[in-house]
């Protein structure tokens, strides 16, 4: 399922200098890795206006590169240590004005980090295979004043970690393969846990309840990754009339990308197919909705995505039809993004 990398492959030639070496690697490790890219909340508390995070992955360790945007300018490295495998996901959060980094990997492990001090502060070890997907829950700090990492593995659970009590205290069962992706809810504050799997499936999850809503088949092969729709803009702070019951109607959905090379668009309530896009030449490794934000017309009903197949494509949901294919890659596409300058 892991598509196993050659050390070699990031060998940097000794004669160039550091802030070369720099460049290459956030080219290379940007394109074949699956690393979370975007703006962050309270991202201005972390580094200096009109500067851009990097996330680059490596076998044991993870580093950031911070550089100013208007010069490409390389202003610090820091370097995270103590994985012993790949590191396959990462997600970051401002909990208790502390900047927290989570972290999953082919070791079965997840590591929490203090970005501010470079130390491991948590090391959650219950997973029995790699950790595909990492993600801090919003609902739970919001909710219940925790601070609750939920994570995804080959070993077929979903499980959530509380960094505070250093302990595992919920586990989701139900795939019968093992599980990539994982997202969040953009509505009722998170409460809602989108997964993808081997198993051809996606599952709707309900984090306070811990039940299983809803199961979505029509995928032939593994869902490897998963989105949900973004917030709609009519909808009040609190979202208060958002439950289950309701979400449809409120025109709420979830992408899903397969190895089945086709991305899908699903009603979360009716658990209906609306859309099925064809295209792709090869495995769909990660799908991204728009969002009325982006200053694009129609922003909100398009879907991004990248491939095996090298090619980054753009999807308009109405219409139901590619709108653009960007080519340049020479390798997978792990991960897309789109760009928060408007």
């Amino acid at each position: 399922m892991i598509t196993s990398i050659n050390e070699e492959e990031i060998s940097i030639q000794p004669a160039l200098s550091e802030e070369e070496e720099i460049k290459i690697t956030i080219k290379h490790w940007v394109r074949i890795l699956n690393i979370k890219l975007g703006w962050i909340q309270d991202f201005d508390k972390l580094v200096v206006n009109y500067v851009m995070l990097f996330f680059v992955l490596f076998f044991i360790e993870l580093q950031i590169f911070t550089y100013r945007n208007a010069q490409n300018h390389y202003l610090h490295r820091q370097t995270f240590k103590g994985h012993t495998s790949c590191v396959i996901s990462l997600d970051f959060s401002t909990l208790d004005d502390c900047h927290l980094l989570c972290s999953g990997s082919q070791d079965s492990t997840v590591r929490v980090w203090n970005a501010d001090t470079n130390k491991q502060i948590q090391l959650f070890n219950g997973h029995s295979n790699y950790v595909h997907c990492v993600k801090f829950s919003l609902y739970y700090h919001h909710r219940h004043r925790r601070n609750v990492i939920c994570s995804s593995s080959t070993d077929k659970t979903i499980r959530f970690w509380d960094v505070k009590d250093n302990q595992q205290f919920k586990v989701f069962n139900g795939h019968t393969g093992g599980i990539c992706g994982i997202e969040f809810s953009s509505f009722s504050g998170g409460r809602y846990l989108c997964s993808g799997s081997f198993d051809k499936t996606i599952r709707l999850w309900d984090v306070e309840t811990s039940k299983s809503l809803h199961v979505f088949k029509r995928h032939t092969n593994f869902v490897w990754c998963v989105a949900v729709s973004p917030l709609q803009s009519n909808n009040d702070k609190s979202d208060k009339r958002n439950s289950i019951g309701v979400i449809g109607g409120n025109g709420y959905t979830i992408c899903s990308g397969s190895w089945d090379k086709t991305i899908r668009i699903w009603d979360i309530e009716t658990i209906k197919q609306l859309n099925v896009f064809k295209g792709h030449e090869n495995w769909v490794h990660c799908v991204k909705y728009g969002s009325n934000e982006l200053g694009i017309n129609g922003g909100a009903n398009t879907i991004l995505s990248g491939s095996r197949d090298k090619s980054v494509r753009l999807w308009d949901i109405r219409s139901n039809r590619q709108t653009q294919m960007f080519k340049g890659h020479t390798n997978h596409v792990y991960t897309v993004e789109y760009s928060p300058f408007v």
